[in-house]
């Protein structure tokens, strides 16, 4: 088992990176990559300080070293993708020397405007709250623009892993649009085909799924069919912020994505996951 995608007290986990190594060797992890959320350029309560960060890249470099016998660590940053807004993600890859990157979007920049769109967190008040007013209600319009983001961080980017790709619909639960309306599975599938052009790699996300918010992955089954159709590597993750939220969900998703065809990869690669 591994995990590639977990927060630690540095950024919104809840703890110690160790504490974290500790509960992934207790669960037979052969690896853990560790993907703090990567300094941005303004306030806000999730993302690592710029002034933490060598804190942060020291600490996992350390563990690094002192586990090298027993589990596989890795060192990455889960970074934020906003037009004009962050920087390069080739910037953070090599000045904190990370052994692989997670692209993800968090806020949405709507166009003409400087106020961001908060797509995820604990609340729907604040995904309704951002349709309203950045876009007028208009929830084509809102979530096209997470997709038109999603797909330029795809091209220009080009980071290892594609974080929780449709996280737009966790806070929609069904309430401003279903996720078979055509317009929206076109989104998706231009999204798919951006990855596989790139060969990045997708992870199966069960945050959404034990935190009780999403009844399914992200991505789900719909649309991990269209992964597989297209061939593109899948990891699974846990996206875990607190140690024992590890493996929660994993033997779920590896399930399912094996009763689609995936394998484990069989040879040992920086990254292990599920290939066709």
């Amino acid at each position: 088992m591994y995990n590639y995608h977990t927060h630690t007290c540095f950024c919104d986990g809840s703890d110690e990176p160790v504490k974290y190594v500790q509960e992934a060797l207790n669960n037979g992890f052969k690896a853990l990559g560790f993907s703090g959320h990567a300094p941005v350029p303004f306030e806000n309560s999730f993302a690592i300080r710029e002034d933490r960060l060598n804190d942060y890249l020291a600490a996992i470099n350390s563990l690094k070293e002192q586990f090298s016998n027993s589990i596989e660590l890795l060192l990455s940053l889960e970074i934020d993708f906003i037009p004009g807004v962050t920087k390069p993600f080739s910037t953070f890859v090599s000045e904190c020397n990370l052994d692989y990157s997670i692209g993800s979007v968090h806020l949405v920049k709507p166009e003409h405007s400087e106020e961001l769109w908060f797509i995820d967190g604990s609340e729907q008040k604040t995904y309704d709250k951002g349709v309203n007013e950045l876009f007028a209600g208009d929830i084509k319009r809102a979530v096209k623009a997470y997709f038109l983001q999603i797909n330029q961080m795809i091209e220009t980017e080009n980071p290892d892993i594609i974080g929780h790709f449709d996280k737009i619909k966790m806070h929609n639960a069904g309430r401003w649009f279903n996720e078979s309306d055509k317009w929206y599975t076109d989104l998706i599938k231009e999204t798919i085909t951006l990855i596989a052009e790139k060969d990045s790699i997708v992870e199966v996300n069960t945050r959404g799924v034990y935190k009780g918010r999403c009844n399914s992955f992200f991505p789900g089954l719909p649309e991990l069919r269209l992964l597989r159709e297209k061939r593109v590597r899948l990891i699974t993750s846990s996206d875990a912020h607190k140690p024992n939220e590890l493996t929660l969900g994993l033997n779920d998703a590896n399930a399912m994505v094996i009763s689609l065809g995936y394998k484990p990869a069989k040879v040992d690669t920086l990254l292990n996951g599920y290939l066709l």
